[in-house]
Protein backbone atom coordinates (compact mmCIF):
# COMPACT_ATOMS: atom_id res chain seq x y z
CA UNK A 1 0.00 0.00 0.00
CA UNK A 2 1.58 3.65 -1.07
CA UNK A 3 2.06 6.32 1.44
CA UNK A 4 -0.77 8.40 -1.09
CA UNK A 5 -3.34 5.48 -0.24
CA UNK A 6 -2.85 5.22 3.23
CA UNK A 7 -3.03 9.46 3.75
CA UNK A 8 -6.02 9.20 1.77
CA UNK A 9 -7.52 6.25 3.90
CA UNK A 10 -6.42 8.76 6.91
CA UNK A 11 -8.90 11.57 5.80
CA UNK A 12 -11.67 9.07 4.98
CA UNK A 13 -11.57 8.11 8.55
CA UNK A 14 -11.51 11.77 10.11
CA UNK A 15 -14.05 13.46 7.57
CA UNK A 16 -17.60 15.12 8.90
CA UNK A 17 -18.16 17.89 6.67
CA UNK A 18 -21.42 17.63 4.32
CA UNK A 19 -20.52 19.64 1.13
CA UNK A 20 -18.05 20.47 -1.22
CA UNK A 21 -18.64 23.82 -3.18
CA UNK A 22 -15.18 25.36 -2.76
CA UNK A 23 -15.38 26.96 0.45
CA UNK A 24 -16.54 23.44 2.69
CA UNK A 25 -13.37 21.22 3.06
CA UNK A 26 -13.51 18.59 0.76
CA UNK A 27 -15.26 15.61 2.22
CA UNK A 28 -16.44 12.51 0.71
CA UNK A 29 -20.29 12.36 0.14
CA UNK A 30 -21.24 9.05 1.06
CA UNK A 31 -18.69 8.34 3.83
CA UNK A 32 -19.37 5.64 6.38
CA UNK A 33 -20.24 7.54 9.84
CA UNK A 34 -17.93 6.40 12.25
CA UNK A 35 -17.52 6.44 16.50
CA UNK A 36 -14.29 8.06 17.59
CA UNK A 37 -12.44 4.98 18.97
CA UNK A 38 -13.28 3.69 15.49
CA UNK A 39 -11.39 6.09 13.56
CA UNK A 40 -8.56 6.31 16.61
CA UNK A 41 -7.87 2.69 16.00
CA UNK A 42 -8.33 2.94 12.13
CA UNK A 43 -5.44 5.53 11.73
CA UNK A 44 -3.31 3.84 14.48
CA UNK A 45 -3.41 0.82 12.39
CA UNK A 46 -2.43 3.05 9.12
CA UNK A 47 0.01 5.40 10.74
CA UNK A 48 1.68 1.97 11.85
CA UNK A 49 2.30 0.75 8.49
CA UNK A 50 3.63 4.11 7.63
CA UNK A 51 6.23 3.78 10.48
CA UNK A 52 7.25 0.48 9.43
CA UNK A 53 7.20 1.03 5.44
CA UNK A 54 9.94 3.38 6.70
CA UNK A 55 12.05 0.62 7.96
CA UNK A 56 11.69 1.64 11.80
CA UNK A 57 11.50 -1.13 14.81
CA UNK A 58 7.79 -1.10 16.20
CA UNK A 59 9.10 -3.14 19.30
CA UNK A 60 11.38 -0.06 20.32
CA UNK A 61 10.09 1.11 24.05
CA UNK A 62 10.16 4.59 22.49
CA UNK A 63 7.89 4.20 19.08
CA UNK A 64 5.62 1.25 20.17
CA UNK A 65 2.94 3.24 21.60
CA UNK A 66 3.49 6.05 18.60
CA UNK A 67 0.60 5.02 16.13
CA UNK A 68 -2.00 5.78 18.69
CA UNK A 69 -0.18 8.09 20.26
CA UNK A 70 -0.67 10.35 16.69
CA UNK A 71 -4.19 9.03 15.95
CA UNK A 72 -5.39 10.48 19.02
CA UNK A 73 -3.61 13.43 18.10
CA UNK A 74 -5.20 13.17 14.65
CA UNK A 75 -8.96 12.60 16.07
CA UNK A 76 -9.42 14.59 19.56
CA UNK A 77 -6.97 17.08 18.95
CA UNK A 78 -5.48 18.73 15.51
CA UNK A 79 -8.18 17.80 13.44
CA UNK A 80 -10.86 17.93 15.98
CA UNK A 81 -12.28 20.90 13.54
CA UNK A 82 -13.62 17.90 10.83
CA UNK A 83 -16.65 16.90 13.49
CA UNK A 84 -19.06 18.89 13.11
CA UNK A 85 -20.36 18.22 16.94
CA UNK A 86 -17.33 20.27 17.73
CA UNK A 87 -18.39 23.82 16.17
CA UNK A 88 -19.13 25.78 18.81
CA UNK A 89 -22.25 27.28 19.86
CA UNK A 90 -22.51 30.87 19.89
CA UNK A 91 -25.36 33.11 21.90
CA UNK A 92 -26.35 36.32 20.11
CA UNK A 93 -26.30 39.17 22.16
CA UNK A 94 -27.86 42.65 21.96
CA UNK A 95 -26.10 45.44 21.22
CA UNK A 96 -27.66 47.51 24.02
CA UNK A 97 -24.62 50.10 24.11
CA UNK A 98 -25.62 50.78 20.74
CA UNK A 99 -22.08 50.54 20.00
CA UNK A 100 -21.74 51.58 15.93
CA UNK A 101 -18.28 51.50 15.15
CA UNK A 102 -15.78 48.30 13.80
CA UNK A 103 -15.67 45.99 16.46
CA UNK A 104 -11.88 44.56 16.23
CA UNK A 105 -10.38 41.38 17.52
CA UNK A 106 -6.34 41.17 16.29
CA UNK A 107 -3.85 38.52 16.94
CA UNK A 108 -5.98 35.28 17.54
CA UNK A 109 -3.33 32.11 17.40
CA UNK A 110 -4.19 30.23 14.24
CA UNK A 111 -2.48 26.78 14.42
CA UNK A 112 -3.29 24.55 11.60
CA UNK A 113 -2.02 22.05 9.00
CA UNK A 114 -1.22 22.02 5.19
CA UNK A 115 -3.49 19.66 3.61
CA UNK A 116 -0.91 19.18 0.88
CA UNK A 117 1.61 18.13 2.88
CA UNK A 118 -0.06 17.44 6.99
CA UNK A 119 3.07 19.49 8.32
CA UNK A 120 1.90 23.32 10.14
CA UNK A 121 1.15 26.79 9.14
CA UNK A 122 1.27 28.79 12.16
CA UNK A 123 0.02 32.02 12.56
CA UNK A 124 -2.53 35.24 13.48
CA UNK A 125 -6.09 35.80 12.49
CA UNK A 126 -7.02 39.24 12.36
CA UNK A 127 -11.33 39.42 12.72
CA UNK A 128 -13.78 42.52 12.58
CA UNK A 129 -17.20 43.35 11.64
CA UNK A 130 -19.73 45.99 12.44
CA UNK A 131 -23.06 45.01 14.62
CA UNK A 132 -26.28 45.67 12.68
CA UNK A 133 -27.68 45.20 16.45
CA UNK A 134 -26.11 41.63 17.77
CA UNK A 135 -22.95 41.18 19.35
CA UNK A 136 -21.43 37.68 20.38
CA UNK A 137 -18.77 37.42 22.94
CA UNK A 138 -15.16 37.93 22.10
CA UNK A 139 -14.30 33.90 23.10
CA UNK A 140 -16.33 33.20 20.61
CA UNK A 141 -14.07 35.13 17.45
CA UNK A 142 -11.41 32.63 18.76
CA UNK A 143 -13.17 29.62 19.57
CA UNK A 144 -14.37 30.00 15.64
CA UNK A 145 -11.23 30.54 14.39
CA UNK A 146 -9.98 27.33 16.09
CA UNK A 147 -12.41 25.18 14.67
CA UNK A 148 -11.91 25.92 11.40
CA UNK A 149 -8.22 25.52 11.54
CA UNK A 150 -8.27 22.53 13.41
CA UNK A 151 -8.51 20.45 10.14
CA UNK A 152 -6.79 20.32 6.83
CA UNK A 153 -6.63 23.55 5.00
CA UNK A 154 -5.57 25.78 2.53
CA UNK A 155 -5.16 29.68 3.81
CA UNK A 156 -7.30 31.11 1.49
CA UNK A 157 -10.03 28.64 2.19
CA UNK A 158 -9.41 28.96 5.91
CA UNK A 159 -9.56 33.27 5.82
CA UNK A 160 -13.16 32.35 3.40
CA UNK A 161 -14.35 29.88 6.22
CA UNK A 162 -13.77 32.25 9.08
CA UNK A 163 -15.60 35.13 7.21
CA UNK A 164 -18.90 33.02 6.19
CA UNK A 165 -19.14 31.59 9.91
CA UNK A 166 -19.32 34.85 11.23
CA UNK A 167 -21.43 36.16 8.58
CA UNK A 168 -24.15 33.80 8.96
CA UNK A 169 -24.05 33.76 13.29
CA UNK A 170 -23.73 37.65 13.47
CA UNK A 171 -26.43 38.08 10.32
CA UNK A 172 -24.32 40.98 8.66
CA UNK A 173 -22.11 41.92 5.58
CA UNK A 174 -20.10 43.80 7.42
CA UNK A 175 -17.21 41.28 8.22
CA UNK A 176 -13.39 41.22 7.55
CA UNK A 177 -10.50 38.55 8.33
CA UNK A 178 -7.16 38.84 7.61
CA UNK A 179 -4.67 35.42 8.27
CA UNK A 180 -1.08 35.73 8.38
CA UNK A 181 0.84 32.67 8.89
CA UNK A 182 4.27 30.76 8.39
CA UNK A 183 3.51 27.48 6.28
CA UNK A 184 6.02 24.84 7.32
CA UNK A 185 5.69 23.11 3.85
CA UNK A 186 7.17 26.32 2.18
CA UNK A 187 9.82 26.33 5.66
CA UNK A 188 11.15 22.90 6.86
CA UNK A 189 10.88 21.14 2.71
CA UNK A 190 11.12 22.11 -0.62
CA UNK A 191 12.14 25.84 -1.18
CA UNK A 192 13.10 25.82 2.60
CA UNK A 193 12.58 29.83 2.71
CA UNK A 194 12.48 30.07 6.49
CA UNK A 195 11.87 34.05 6.06
CA UNK A 196 8.59 34.28 4.41
CA UNK A 197 5.02 34.71 5.51
CA UNK A 198 1.66 34.68 3.69
CA UNK A 199 -1.05 36.84 3.97
CA UNK A 200 -4.70 36.69 3.01
CA UNK A 201 -7.43 38.84 3.58
CA UNK A 202 -11.49 38.68 3.02
CA UNK A 203 -13.49 41.95 3.14
CA UNK A 204 -17.42 41.83 3.08
CA UNK A 205 -20.19 44.38 3.00
CA UNK A 206 -18.87 47.95 4.56
CA UNK A 207 -15.20 46.73 4.70
CA UNK A 208 -15.04 46.95 0.69
CA UNK A 209 -14.84 50.78 1.12
CA UNK A 210 -11.74 51.95 1.19
CA UNK A 211 -11.96 54.09 4.29
CA UNK A 212 -13.17 51.55 6.01
CA UNK A 213 -10.27 49.16 4.79
CA UNK A 214 -8.11 51.46 6.07
CA UNK A 215 -8.92 52.05 9.07
CA UNK A 216 -9.12 48.43 10.16
CA UNK A 217 -5.67 47.87 8.54
CA UNK A 218 -4.74 50.59 11.34
CA UNK A 219 -5.98 48.96 14.15
CA UNK A 220 -4.26 45.63 13.48
CA UNK A 221 -1.21 47.80 12.72
CA UNK A 222 -0.82 46.16 8.90
CA UNK A 223 -0.08 48.25 6.30
CA UNK A 224 -2.94 49.82 4.21
CA UNK A 225 -1.67 48.91 0.89
CA UNK A 226 -2.43 45.58 1.65
CA UNK A 227 -6.24 44.81 -0.84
Amino acid sequence: MSNTTVMNDLLETLDYEHQWNGLSTPMKMDKEELSTEVKIEKIQSHFRGIMETLGMDMTDDSLQDTPRRVAKMYVNEIFKGLNEANKPAIKLFKNAYKYKEMLVERDITVYSYCEHHFVPIIGKAHVAYISNGNVIGLSKINRLVEYYSKRPQVQERLNEQIARALKEVLKTEDVAVIVDAEHLCVKSRGIQDTASSTVTASYHGRFKNEETRKEFLTYINLNSSIR
